[in-house]
């Protein structure tokens, strides 16, 4: 695939460095930059959700307690 770029400095002297380090062509090295990268994804780690005590307990079952509960104690 033939395309036109516009690369970050940074990234631009790495691909310059690359070059002269191994001696490679403006696209090889472009694509073993581009692979090196695509390598270094890393997957989302697994969710688990964290709990903590908070001292209160209540039969969540009628909401309407539980809120009535939760009032009087703001009061």
């Amino acid at each position: 695939m033939r395309t036109t770029v516009t690369l970050a400095d940074d990234v631009a002297a790495e691909l310059v460095r690359l070059r002269k380090q191994r001696g490679l062509g403006v696209s090889e090295a472009l694509n073993e930059l581009a692979r090196a990268g695509m390598a270094g994804r890393r997957q989302p780690g697994r969710f688990q959700q964290r709990s903590t005590s908070l001292g209160l307990r209540l039969d969540v079952s009628n909401i309407a307690e539980v809120l009535d509960t939760l009032d009087d104690d703001d009061r």
